[in-house]
């Protein structure tokens, strides 16, 4: 295998040149895997993509990690530039082929620093200042869905490609996360509904997951960061035009719009 910065380099270009997705050689760890992650945030920090304000949590139902490969979820960074607030309208051009996830994000009040016996949604809570409904917009690059890896999906940053946040519920310690409904309108239709639930059976599982995740990295999630927790709903590839509108119960709504052809 080529060296983790070269590696890192040609993903940047083949980004620059919307190149159709294809899988990088796949004989490396998955600790192989991050590490060209952290040279690809490298290069799009140093090309204005702006500091690591957050992180996303990718594969997080059992069908889409055997879809991977994997028995666990994977993670990515969120940049500064890819932070957007709700209601957002958005140009479909920019993107090669776009994928709308939704997700609760959390926000944390303080940081979360590692236990050595693992993070759990228990522990997780204290640090928890906040929680919204929010949109990952996805960069699937055109992918062929056959030829998705983990190893490819994680040295690509998880696809993560914007983030449109929806208001923020700071009375964190009422709120039952895992039976919080959440619904999918497209142009005033349901489309999809799940529950927080459908992320790792809680969003703070996740949270906890990413923690332990970073800390083996020797990361840490920190004050005022927020984590993306993983789509509790099937992703939608918008049209232009089109509407979307997602509602979590106590939590409110985030509003997203395409702009048309």
């Amino acid at each position: 295998m080529a060296d983790h910065t070269s590696i890192a380099k040609a993903l940047v270009d083949s980004h620059r040149r919307r190149e159709t997705f294809r899988p990088l050689d796949s004989n490396g760890s998955l600790d192989e895997a991050y590490a060209i992650q952290d040279e690809f945030q490298r290069l799009l920090m140093a090309d204005g993509a702006g500091d690591i304000v957050g992180y996303k949590v990718a594969l997080t139902s059992p069908a889409m990690q055997a879809f991977a490969g994997l028995d666990h979820p994977c993670a990515g960074a969120i940049f500064a530039s890819r932070v957007f607030q709700a209601p957002q309208h958005m140009d479909l051009a920019a993107f090669q082929h776009m994928g709308v996830e939704c997700e609760i994000a959390v926000r944390l009040a303080t940081d979360l620093p590692t236990r050595p016996d693992g993070h759990s949604p228990e522990t997780v809570a204290p640090a928890v200042g906040a929680v919204m409904p929010a949109f990952e917009l996805v960069e699937d690059r055109n992918a062929n869905y056959d030829e998705v890896d983990a190893f490819s999906l994680i040295a690509g940053n998880s696809w993560n490609a914007a983030n449109i946040l929806g208001p923020e519920v700071t009375d964190v310690a009422t709120l039952d996360l895992p039976a919080l409904k959440g619904a999918l309108r497209v142009n005033g239709k349901v489309t999809d509904e799940g529950t927080g639930a459908d992320a790792l059976g809680n969003p703070l599982a996740a949270v906890a997951w990413l923690a332990d995740q970073l800390a083996a990295q020797g990361k840490q999630l920190e004050r005022g960061m927020f984590v993306m927790t993983g789509s509790i709903v099937t992703t939608y590839f918008p049209q232009p035009g089109d509407r979307l509108d997602f509602t979590v119960e106590g939590l409110g709504t985030a509003e997203l719009t395409l702009a048309s052809a």
